[in-house]
């Protein structure tokens, strides 16, 4: 009998304990995939959101913590800070391009959405929006929607939304962008400051520089006129990549405990069958098998279960990523994944990461039954009753 077909034939002999023992593996590494994958997703529209920003500099007020500073990529409201005399100054320097942002929130059918106040033209020529319905008009009583909520809602152009008790007319709708722009309502920013009753202030600017070469200069040049805090697009961004990393690294850890529960699974499994298969043992060791022989169908059957449930673990992993995504995001620090889904059905990378993983600590787990059955004297195994 071929060995690998030795191998399956043993494996499968107490199909429930096989199964059983299959399952544990299956889940530790399906929680592994599922958290690699969801990570993988966030990290890669965190990224795409501060690309989005299109800003070299980002000023906010003095004294912001992380979680504000993921809410810059995010578009979640946050506390206006920044009075209108600190963005001329900032505005004022040479070789600066400056755009405030006021990030406020409505409810449409009961549901959050972005309100962002803007400078109309200014914004227009930094994002380079194009204009799918209507017009491209902000005024007193006008809004421009991005294209996702307006499919989300169903809005159409004239449609009148209420912000705040009171009436706006959708004058345009943008085209679709494929990020968080396309899922916002937008007003011109001296409205939406009334409107929320801010006064003067914003809740940050960011900034384009005409000479990149030069950013330090122009980072102590904004300081120096107003008092604000600035940080650079790539400090943004490895700071919330740092977050990000360190709430991925702790969920992976939870991952492992259940993976190393597993492999105790794997190791009882083994042991028990050495015990039931003394006598089998004895009679491959009469007919010539030697201890590596067996050391090597013993390592085989561990390796095994870190195959078949590698894949199984896999599969499950990808489809609960798939269908947990838009539910994830639907909460604020992952909000990231809000404009579409991130997280793929197949990614090579995770799943070459994800079967080597389950393979390597069920050879591991298998080590020491392997050697115990190699190390059974033929008299004592063939004697087995």
């Amino acid at each position: 009998m071929k060995p690998a077909t030795l191998v399956l034939r043993n494996v499968t002999r107490r199909r429930s304990r096989f199964a059983f023992t299959l399952l544990g593996i299956t889940v530790g590494i399906a929680s592994l995939v599922t958290l690699l994958s969801l990570g993988t997703g966030l990290e890669k529209e965190v990224r795409k959101q501060a690309d989005v920003l299109g800003a070299h500099l980002v000023v906010t007020p003095k004294g912001w913590c992380a979680y504000e500073q993921i809410s810059v990529l995010t578009g979640e409201t946050l506390p206006e800070a920044i009075p209108d005399a600190d963005v001329k100054r900032i505005a004022s320097i040479k070789g600066v391009q400056a755009l405030p942002y006021l990030t406020q929130r409505t409810a449409i059918e009961n549901q959050p959405v972005p309100v962002v106040g803007i400078l109309p033209g200014p914004m227009e020529v930094f994002k380079k929006w194009e204009v799918e319905k209507g017009d491209y008009r902000l005024d007193e009583r006008g809004v421009v929607v991005g294209h996702g909520i307006a499919k989300q809602f169903k809005l159409f152009v004239d449609d009148v939304v209420a912000l705040r008790g009171k009436d706006f007319r959708i004058r345009g709708i943008l085209s679709e962008v494929g990020n968080r722009d396309d899922l916002a309502i937008y007003l011109d920013l001296p409205v939406a400051q009334e409107l929320y009753g801010v006064g003067d202030k914003v809740s940050f600017i960011s900034v384009k520089v005409d000479d990149i070469s030069q950013i330090d200069k122009y980072i102590l040049e904004i300081r120096n006129a107003a008092n604000v805090a600035v940080v650079s697009d790539k400090q943004l961004l490895k700071s919330v990549l740092g977050i990000v990393g360190a709430v991925g690294n702790a969920l992976q850890l939870i991952a492992a405990v259940a993976i190393l529960a597993a492999c105790f699974g794997i190791i009882n499994t083994m042991m028990t069958a050495i015990y039931e298969r003394r006598r089998e043992i004895g009679i491959l060791q009469a007919v010539g098998a030697r201890r590596k022989t067996i050391f090597s169908l013993f390592l085989a059957e561990s390796g095994f279960y870190g195959l078949a449930g590698g894949l199984l673990g896999v599969v499950v992993g990808f489809l609960f990523s798939y269908a947990a995504a838009p539910y994830i995001s639907q909460n604020e620090f992952t909000a990231f994944l809000g404009s579409e889904q991130t997280v793929r059905l197949f990614d090579p990378a995770i799943t070459l990461e994800a079967l080597s993983f389950s393979v390597a600590v069920s050879i591991l787990s298998g080590l020491y039954p392997a050697w115990k059955a190699s190390r059974l004297s033929p008299v004592e195994a063939i004697s087995y009753e």
